[in-house]
């Protein structure tokens, strides 16, 4: 990985707009139906403001310097490493916190966790074998 990137990554998450700390309080910990999200996370040449890997979806969290054109590359860059991507407005987090919250929990929710092999699944050897 890059190093600046990465360095880029470091003090993004040191010094988050009001709106990603907001949301942050909400998913930090696997608060959110207990999913583990990263913060200020580099993907590729991008650093997402949050993403839960598990369920491969990402979380944007846009001012006033995003247009929905110069995302398009980098949301299709995402698609193409199959995350989903979910943007918010920062007034949207500030005002509609709740919706917000519920998009979220919706699209969480469209796709199961995959649940785990059972030890046979896994190949382990019975009592027999």
């Amino acid at each position: 990985m890059d190093e600046r990137l990465r360095q880029f990554a470091k003090r993004m998450r040191r010094e988050p707009t009001a709106a990603e700390a907001a949301l942050w309080r909400r998913l930090r910990g696997a608060r959110l139906l207990g999913f583990k999200f990263k913060r200020q996370q580099p993907l590729g040449s991008y650093i997402v403001d949050f993403v839960c890997f598990e369920q491969k979806l990402v979380i944007e969290v846009d001012g006033g310097q995003h247009d929905g054109e110069g995302d398009a590359p980098r949301t299709q860059w995402l698609e193409g490493q199959g995350f989903r991507v979910l943007r918010f407005w920062n007034d949207e987090v500030a005002t509609r916190e709740n919706d917000v919250l519920e998009s979220i929990i919706a699209a969480l929710r469209a796709y199961p966790s995959p649940q785990p092999l059972s030890r046979k699944g896994r190949g382990a050897l019975n009592a027999n074998g």
